[in-house]
């Protein structure tokens, strides 16, 4: 399915405030609210919408450090490949991993209370695990932009 212009202006309000109504988008998008509510469920059965969530403040929790760690497996690792993306999948401490190109084989974006929470992740599930190799830190400091939203 193509997205018209109402289907953006709806998934760029939902994106922005997943908290409105189907009444408040209505208005917003000019649309009765049961127009825009089959609107929105198509959407939603057609995967444009993968879920709706409330985005919490890290540090108000505790969660005042943000690690990029590049992993690279050993040669013999490879074979584990399916294995250490199950495992990191488990790991609540990663937020997200990516497959890379070039010289590492994992970008992981890990949070962590504090600088001894991080170490306490690498050592006892990162470094324990016998394929991993190398794991390089790279150690924010300052959030200049953090948006979920995608440009529509």
């Amino acid at each position: 399915m193509s997205l018209n212009q109402v289907d953006r202006q709806i998934l760029a309000l939902i994106q922005k405030d997943a908290s409105l109504s189907t009444a408040e988008i209505a208005d917003k998008v000019g649309l009765s609210q049961s127009p825009c509510w089959r609107r929105i469920s198509r959407l939603e059965q057609e995967g444009y919408i993968k879920g709706k969530v409330a985005i919490l403040e890290p540090k108000k929790l505790g969660f005042d450090m943000l690690v990029y760690a590049h992993v690279r497996l050993s040669s013999h690792g490879r074979t584990q490949l399916a294995e250490f993306e199950e495992l990191i999948q488990s790991y609540d401490e990663v937020t997200e991993c990516y497959t890379m190109a070039g010289t590492m084989d994992f970008m992981l974006r890990i949070i962590s209370k504090g600088i001894e929470g991080y170490e306490q992740f690498v050592r006892d599930k990162l470094l324990s695990l016998d394929y991993v190799q190398e794991v390089h830190s790279n150690v924010t400091m300052t959030c200049v932009k953090r948006s979920t939203s995608l440009p529509l």
